[in-house]
């Protein structure tokens, strides 16, 4: 065996093979002018590569994930309402678990406050009399 890499034949691992007549293309093309179809074909192309193909196959390939998905989750007794309620209740219980925290923290603010803020102004009071 001389070659030590035994996938080094394999077109599609190549690097590509730059020829002249490529770079005259090239150029041809930076030339022209871009038209509205142009324009068109690399909207609809940037949509597709989100999308992760055409709409027409994402959306089959989707409702046949979803029907495997709603037969499991009937069988297991799962409606779509208790699925809703599930994710409205995390969400408040979020909310009570923040906006309790930020009470507490507002709790503290407030009670340090009230020794900081006269301190800090009769200390301004009395440095402002001595500077005279």
């Amino acid at each position: 065996m001389s070659d030590p890499n035994p996938f080094a034949n394999w077109p599609h691992i190549d690097p590509p093979h730059r020829d002249a007549g490529a770079e005259d293309g090239r150029r041809l093309l930076e030339d022209h002018p871009r038209t509205e179809r142009d324009d068109e074909m690399a909207r609809n192309n940037a949509f597709e590569d989100f999308l992760g193909g055409s709409p027409g196959s994402v959306f089959a390939r989707l409702f046949f994930v979803s029907l495997v998905v709603g037969a499991l989750l009937m069988w297991l007794d799962i409606r779509p309402m208790d699925i809703l309620r599930g994710v409205q209740d995390f969400f408040n219980r979020i909310a009570a678990l923040g906006f309790g925290a930020v009470r507490e923290l507002l709790n503290y603010l407030l009670v340090g406050a009230a020794i900081v803020v006269p301190a800090w102004f009769i200390l301004r009071l009395m440095s402002m009399g001595s500077r005279r």
